[in-house]
């Protein structure tokens, strides 16, 4: 930056000789906001001060950039830009930090906190071979006020999180979106008080991924539309301790891998989605969540849940997705399918739910676990992912439609890794899968089944015997529609279409690529 104010001597706006004499700089003559739009495709602050040489036209040409990006500046280089720039506005600003210290950082962001009208871009790319220990004593840069930015985001590449505190006062009055990503947040985390209302007044939306010292969060915000938060590690042993959120706006939230959350507390009146996943942990003697979202459609639930200290109110309630069923299993795999059940059993009636069943490749000494899941909700729509990792799934899939006979539409998608496809054969004759024959002889009436699609067919005689039974459970079948996984040769799959064909009634639409 300090090339700035150097200049190369000229004539006028003549900048080279030819040999048909002197040709006029007409780029120069070029309008200040052509110039501008020009220099702001260099991508780099410094070097758009650094066409500060080229004549006096363009010597503080740069310093009206309503967009400074600095890839690969040090502080003092930051901070005399900031100082120079003349811009009305500042809309952006992106710089890229290299393992900052406190500092640093304090060198060059209160100046920005006090021009910025627009958005905040902090690269970190940490490459020090250290502990976080390590990382911590070097201590934290405190995040100052920005009152009329309206994006702040943090995001860290490396194996070491960003050391930042939160301003104990200010309003950030502008501000709309705050994403921080791998973030230590020092004590005391005012994380919670900074972004309700009172000091986010316009925060519409929240992301707070991979960060560590987040405890006993609470936010109260009237505008807030979406929130995630994701893998969220406590600093203390005693875990994270209670999250508590109460927006009359949020629309939007997402909680994955919130490790050893202790309670959580949401009350959304106009709530639409909630995702929650891997939260809680196995044990609590207080209430894990109290949920209060009247107007819920979808709710994905992929963590513990119990009836005595899991308290839901989402009467309008439309999809429900819960966590995976193992099939055949131990004592620990009961405990884990209590959790699916119970929240099965939560309601009576939902229009569309997934399920996902899961085979372990050695089930020998295990025991069927089916029959735990003995009701579930009146289903219009089901979703079924099976893993069924080599094992007979039709035992467990009569068993699911048996259990809700008025389902309409049924969406089965077969799981597992196509690397691994070819080297896969079906288990043992004598394995435990096998024992469950009653799916191949047994009746079942399905008098509301229309429509079925089957997703990423391997093409196998178990997938075969378990399809031509649906035919004859399905007797008002209207439509099904068929789809391999890739690893399934054009031939094998057109072949395999010919024999569903031969199983179906010609009232029936067969719909798939591979189909005559």
């Amino acid at each position: 930056m300090e090339q700035c104010d150097a200049e190369i001597p000229s004539r006028g706006r003549r900048l080279s000789y030819g040999g048909d004499g002197y040709r006029e700089d007409r780029f120069s003559a070029l309008p200040d906001d052509l110039l501008i739009h020009i220099l702001l495709k260099i991508l780099d602050a410094a070097g758009a001060a650094r066409t500060s040489v080229l004549s006096r036209r363009w010597r503080r040409l740069w310093t009206l950039l309503p967009e400074l990006l600095f890839p690969n500046s040090n502080p003092h280089h930051i901070r005399l830009a900031l100082t120079a720039h003349k811009a009305p506005v500042l809309t952006k600003l992106a710089v890229t930090v290299i393992d900052p210290t406190p500092e640093s950082v304090a060198a060059w962001l209160p100046i920005a906190a006090r021009r910025l009208s627009g958005d905040l871009f902090l690269f970190n790319m940490a490459q020090r071979n250290e502990s976080e220990d390590e990382a911590g004593e070097r201590g934290a840069f405190e995040l100052p006020c920005f009152e009329r930015a309206t994006a702040i985001v943090l995001p860290c590449q490396g194996p070491l999180a960003l050391e930042v505190s939160m301003p104990p006062a200010g309003v950030f009055a502008q501000l709309t979106a705050l994403k921080l990503v791998c973030v230590h947040l020092h004590a005391p985390c005012r994380l919670g008080e900074v972004v309700s209302s009172p000091r986010c007044p316009s925060l519409r939306k929240l992301i707070i991924d991979n960060a560590r010292g987040l405890r006993n969060f609470t936010i109260h915000s009237k505008p807030l539309l979406y929130i995630e938060l994701k893998n969220l590690q406590p600093d203390v042993p005693l875990g994270l301790g209670n999250f508590t959120i109460h927006s009359d706006s949020l629309q939007r939230m997402m909680l994955i891998s919130l490790h050893s959350l202790q309670q959580l507390t949401v009350m959304a009146p106009v709530l639409r989605f909630l995702s929650v996943s891997s939260c809680f942990g196995p044990s609590s003697n207080q209430p894990v969540a109290s949920i209060s979202a009247p107007q819920l459609i979808t709710l994905q639930w992929k963590d513990i849940y119990h009836t005595s200290y899991t308290q839901l109110k989402m009467e309008n309630l439309q999809l429900l997705g819960g966590n995976h069923f193992f099939v055949y299993g131990q004592e620990p795999h009961k405990m884990h399918n209590r959790s699916c059940v119970g929240l099965l059993r939560r309601f009576e009636l939902i229009e569309n739910v997934v399920l996902t069943l899961l085979y372990q490749t050695e089930i020998t000494n295990h025991e069927y676990l089916m029959e735990d899941m003995a009701r579930l909700p009146n289903i219009a729509v089901m979703g079924l992912y099976i893993d069924a990792n080599r094992h007979s799934f039709g035992g467990s899939l009569f068993h699911l439609l048996s259990t809700c006979t008025g389902v309409k539409k049924l969406s089965l998608t077969l799981l597992g890794r196509t690397c691994c496809l070819a080297a896969q054969t079906a288990c043992r004759s004598d394995c435990v899968c096998n024992e469950r024959s009653n799916w191949k002889t047994e009746e079942l009436v399905l008098d509301r089944f229309k429509e079925v699609e089957i997703r990423d067919l391997r093409g196998t005689e178990r997938e075969a015997a378990v399809l031509k039974r649906l035919f004859d459970w399905a007797r008002v079948l209207e439509t099904m529609t068929v789809t391999f996984d890739r690893s399934v040769a054009a031939s094998k799959a057109k072949e395999f279409c010919r024999m569903l064909q031969s199983f179906s009634r010609p009232d029936v639409c067969m719909k798939g690529p591979h189909f005559a």
